[in-house]
């Protein structure tokens, strides 16, 4: 992982994916702290998706990933994978990975891997976007309301990231105005990454729960910071179409097309910046409010 050495912020994400083994199907993982004041779910499920690829045999590689997040993960405590493998197919291998902190799982995955193969190929169209040069980095636009985050969270909240995200439409977080359920964001990692393809891979699930669940609180004008909301992903489904590089700019367009029952459900698709269709993503989170405090 020597590519990206020369930038601190991208080295560490990729050491969060470089999992410890301490056992056959036993790894173990850091933690980085997003603001959250919990595990991120995209870090777990990063995380999980590594553990899986590490016992499947080389030219094997995901294609459907799904997850269910089960509790809150704290963010002192090392995450513990252990990974069952149900199946060794001719072209397809299972795989199910439980995250474990405190002595109680936090995450459930299960993934399948297949071998490359040829065959009939359509897709969706790409929307027409501007260009991620026309786009502010989201980072600047947070340091540039620094003044407006609480003390506690602006330092984690405005520190440099691994990835560059620059929103269609950027929201302000903090005044929230009704608007449809519909994001468009461009991101690429901010330094070159391995060639290795399940780090691609990886790093795009780590950004595919990134600012996708408040896509569904856009029609309602309710922020992520507001007091009264309770919201958290339930669970989370990422499809892998064609091979892509996550250091290459990719666009993440998402929408909510329901949300009911104090739960939200929203889709993503990643296009490269030819067009090409290389993911698809569906999450479910909860989004309960609350009475305000009196």
């Amino acid at each position: 992982m020597s590519v990206a050495d020369e930038n601190p912020v991208v080295r560490e994400l990729l050491s969060l994916l470089d999992l410890e083994p301490l056992e056959v199907n036993i790894y173990r993982g850091r933690n980085r702290d997003i603001g959250s004041g919990r595990v991120f779910g995209g870090q777990v499920f990063a995380q999980s998706l590594v553990a899986a690829q590490r016992t499947v045999e080389i030219g094997r590689h995901a294609h459907s990933v799904h997850g269910y997040f089960l509790r809150a993960g704290d963010l002192k405590t090392p995450i513990i994978f252990f990974v069952d493998r149900p199946r060794d197919g001719g072209s397809f291998t299972s795989r199910r990975v439980t995250a474990i902190q405190h002595g109680e799982a936090i995450f459930h995955l299960s993934a399948s891997f297949h071998v490359d193969e040829t065959g009939l190929e359509h897709q969706s169209g790409m929307p027409d976007v501007p260009p991620p040069e026309s786009l502010v980095p989201e980072l600047d636009l947070i340091r540039e309301m620094a003044d407006r985050i609480p003390e506690p969270l602006r330092g984690v909240l405005t520190q440099d990231r691994p990835i560059d995200f620059r929103p269609v439409a950027p929201a302000d977080p903090f005044a929230a105005e009704k608007r449809a359920p519909v994001r468009h964001v461009w991101f690429r990692s901010i330094s070159p990454l391995p060639d290795d393809r399940i780090i691609h891979q990886a790093v795009l699930a780590y950004a595919s729960d990134y600012g996708l669940l408040p896509t569904a609180l856009q029609p309602h004008g309710v922020s992520m910071r507001d007091r009264r909301l309770q919201i958290a992903s339930l669970d989370h489904s990422l499809w892998l179409h064609r091979p892509f590089r996550a250091d290459d700019w990719l666009l993440y367009s998402m929408d909510s097309p329901a949300a009911a029952g104090a739960r939200g459900f929203t889709r993503g698709a990643v296009f490269t910046r030819s067009g090409e269709l290389v993911a698809s993503v569906a999450q479910e989170g909860l989004m309960r409010m609350r009475a305000e405090a009196k």
